[in-house]
């Protein structure tokens, strides 16, 4: 059995892939999924990948969940925060759920998955905690405060974070996806579609694979002395 690596989002989208891309790399995957149980059924199928419900924005869900994976699989060993929502909406109209729900499971969801893994990352002198963020959480995007605040907030988080694990051979680095052509983005109405995509200076939306593939990367051996990073995945929309 491989190390294990616990994908939070990771059966549908971009985590999907990426729980598909370190299985294929030799990981024991653990999908953990909050609420499409047909989709998570289905990915079971396809895959083999055990998947495990809570919600990431419960931190006791959470210390339960993590427990009941270390229970199933063993230690984990590589942390994927790529559990994210949206709720959208003008500042000035935006509800405080709207904004609470979001960072809440955008921000406050970081704490709590990977508050109950540190520990043993720790004290077995090896781990990977890759957090999703996103392109909004590094320039903005109007009508994204929450969403766009939380994402940023991954950010600092990821920098802080790396510097109280080096030591103790945990990397902690963050992936910024730029428009991703995953189901929710692909609904998106054709003449919108096109506004995003002439944005994008490689014509063209991004792959759910060529994020996994950056997960893959951060998570292996190779990428030891990568710590506090941010890979902008965004076909050059963005430059930090």
């Amino acid at each position: 059995m491989g190390r294990v690596a616990l994908v939070t989002g990771g059966t549908r989208g971009i985590g999907a892939a990426i729980s598909k891309a370190l299985q294929s790399a030799g990981y024991t995957v653990a999908a953990n999924y909050a609420g499409n149980d047909t989709a998570a059924a289905a990915f079971t199928k396809e895959t083999g990948i055990k998947t495990f419900k809570w919600s990431v924005a419960d931190y006791d869900a959470c210390v339960a969940g993590v427990t009941k994976v270390e229970a199933e699989l063993g230690p984990v060993d590589v942390l994927v925060n790529n559990a994210g929502i949206t709720r959208d909406g003008m500042f000035h109209k935006m509800t405080r759920q709207q904004w609470s729900e979001v960072i809440g499971t955008n921000l406050d969801g970081l704490f709590n998955m990977t508050h109950p893994v540190w520990p043993g990352m720790r004290e077995r002198g090896f781990g990977r905690v890759i957090n999703i963020s996103s392109i909004n959480g590094q320039k903005g995007q109007m009508g994204q405060v929450n969403y766009s605040a939380a994402k940023s907030g991954d950010l600092g988080f990821t920098k802080a974070l790396a510097q109280e694990g080096a030591f103790k051979g945990v990397t902690v680095n963050a992936i910024c996806p730029g428009y991703i052509g995953t189901d929710m983005v692909m609904a998106v109405p054709e003449k919108a579609m096109q506004g995003i995509i002439a944005q994008i200076p490689v014509g063209r939306l991004g792959q759910p694979e060529e994020i996994a593939r950056c997960v893959v990367f951060l998570a292996s051996d190779d990428a030891g002395f990568i710590t506090g990073s941010t890979i902008s995945a965004n076909g050059g929309q963005f430059f930090v």
